[in-house]
């Protein structure tokens, strides 16, 4: 009898992004992090090989209880639609919408997981109006609810756990399932939002390569320039409550890294802010999105004086596409 814990996968209204991601883990890959962690994945529609009835047959014998279900994780957004009778999703050959297998097999499971923004919260799937009343599993939006409800609690009275991010980063997934596995994950691992707190208690912010041009409100004007995008370019890498320039994608990426702007993708609601992703919203000039935790008083205090204290190395090089000033050398004296 094998003691490892079954996982099940399941895609719903969503772009398979965060499986794209996830395939891209590294040191181990994620069939290795799994077989570590003494995971045993039931079913991936990625990554298995059971198609049609054989995968059917799966998810009724976990209903039936004939098979122990650990570990739902869900991708993409709940459909509800039409009119909450989920038919804007049926799960093929089943003639029964996506919606009722999510719920079914969630009072099935150990833990819950809500694998990317789409699953946790709606995400991109809830934007535009949301015709297909879409939802994430205990969230709709910002508001606790989704599809399985303020109270639901999992079978070892957990609620769910939204790896938030659109995608995840391949770790954020891999490093929680181990923690499951391990038996270390608690409520107190998870913050208000119910994201795991190993990679939701940083900010985006922290370990940004634009750092110096932030400190000094050096801003870029246009997508090619140097300079901290916070100001003009729409970046909320000081809000957004994820690790992304300090645990890298591929070892060696962000989107910041990448010149672009941070969009808070962790969060519910990313994906409608009210204006463009590119532009930051003002008042009387100031910024609307403050960096957290900061008062607005300090921020314009703060913000006048390092303008005034802006070395011209930065502002020169903050509005071009490469350094045009380098840093000065100081060589020690010898007296």
């Amino acid at each position: 009898m094998s003691d490892k814990l079954n996982l099940l996968w399941l895609q719903s209204g969503g772009c398979g992004g965060c499986t794209m991601s996830l395939l891209n883990a590294e040191s181990p890959d994620v069939l290795g992090c799994l077989d570590m962690a003494g995971i045993n994945l039931l079913w991936h529609p990625s990554l298995s090989l059971e198609t049609g009835l054989q995968v059917t047959d799966i998810l009724n014998a976990i209903i039936a209880g004939e098979i122990k279900l650990d570990i739902l994780c869900l991708e993409g957004s709940v459909i509800r639609g039409p009119n909450h009778t989920g038919k804007f999703h049926m799960l093929a050959g089943t003639g029964e919408p996506m919606m009722h297998w999510i719920e079914r097999l969630a009072a099935k499971a150990e833990y819950v997981v809500a694998v990317g923004t789409c699953a946790a919260y709606g995400g991109i799937t809830a934007a535009g109006g949301n015709p297909s009343d879409a939802c994430g599993m205990q969230y709709d939006g910002e508001e606790k609810g989704g599809l399985l409800g303020v109270d639901f609690r999992s079978k070892v009275n957990m609620p769910v756990v939204n790896i938030a991010g659109c995608p995840t980063h391949p770790n954020w997934v891999t490093d929680t399932l181990a923690e499951i596995a391990m038996g270390g994950f608690t409520e107190a691992s998870m913050d208000s939002l119910g994201r795991p707190r190993s990679y939701a208690d940083q900010l985006v912010h922290h370990g940004c390569t634009r750092n110096e041009f932030y400190e000094f409100k050096a801003s870029a004007e246009k997508p090619s320039d140097l300079g901290c995008m916070m100001e003009h370019m729409g970046c909320v890498g000081t809000q957004a409550h994820a690790d992304c320039n300090t645990r890298l994608w591929n070892g060696e990426g962000s989107c910041i890294r990448g010149g672009y702007a941070c969009i808070n993708c962790t969060a519910p609601g990313f994906e409608e802010p009210g204006h463009t992703f590119t532009q930051t919203p003002k008042v009387a000039g100031i910024p609307v999105g403050l960096p957290t935790d900061m008062p607005k008083a300090w921020f314009v205090a703060l913000a006048s004086l390092s303008k005034a204290a802006t070395p011209e190395r930065l502002k020169k090089n903050a509005v071009a596409d490469h350094i045009k000033m380098a840093p000065t050398i100081h060589l020690k004296r010898k007296s």
